[in-house]
């Protein structure tokens, strides 16, 4: 990447399905940033167990591409935590889940923007400075939420799959252009 170039961090997965936005939408907030932002790389991360998710998330943002921009999606395979923490400290943007590697990234000075579904950023939103920006992405006013995360009781996961990604690409643009906060 050249100086100019910016890489965010996308991480598609949760070791709770409950706290798995799908697939599709990570791939629109992939698609929409490389479009919308022409000096970002978008490199999706995964856990252990979520190898298909990024994949397929890859797939689907390059699918809504041009050819010229689709390698900016990029696939690096699995890291650990400690290599995912100093990737992070590389990065413009992390993009996530609650999930560890979320509360990783809030570790560094990096720009978070976190997708809450059934976990209310109230109370597990990670603690940071304010200088460094933190985007708490969700959908207020719902009376399943939080919950307990066993059983869903509506059954349409609404809580996450009611954030849609212009929501996501509106906050990951603000956390990108600070002077627009």
């Amino acid at each position: 990447m050249t100086v100019a170039e910016r890489l965010v961090i996308m991480h598609v997965s949760a070791g709770n399905p409950f706290r798995r936005w799908p697939v599709p939408a990570f791939a629109a907030v992939a698609a929409g940033l490389v479009t919308r932002e022409p000096a970002c790389r978008i490199l999706i991360t995964c856990g252990p167990s979520e190898g298909d998710a990024a994949a397929r998330v890859i797939a689907a943002a390059r699918a809504d591409l041009l050819e010229t921009e689709r390698a900016r999606i990029l696939s690096c395979g699995e890291f650990s935590l400690r290599e995912l923490r100093a990737l992070v400290e590389r990065a413009a943007l992390f993009i996530g889940g609650d999930s560890g590697p979320m509360h990783i990234a809030s570790t560094s000075r990096v720009p978070i923007v976190s997708l809450y579904g059934p976990t209310l950023p109230a109370r597990s939103a990670p603690w940071r400075a304010p200088v460094w920006p933190a985007k708490a992405v969700e959908i207020d006013g719902l009376p399943c939420r939080p919950c307990e995360q066993r059983v869903c009781v509506p059954g349409d996961f609404r809580c996450l799959t009611w954030i849609g990604p212009e929501q996501v690409l509106a906050a990951a643009e603000q956390a990108l252009c600070p002077a627009s906060r």
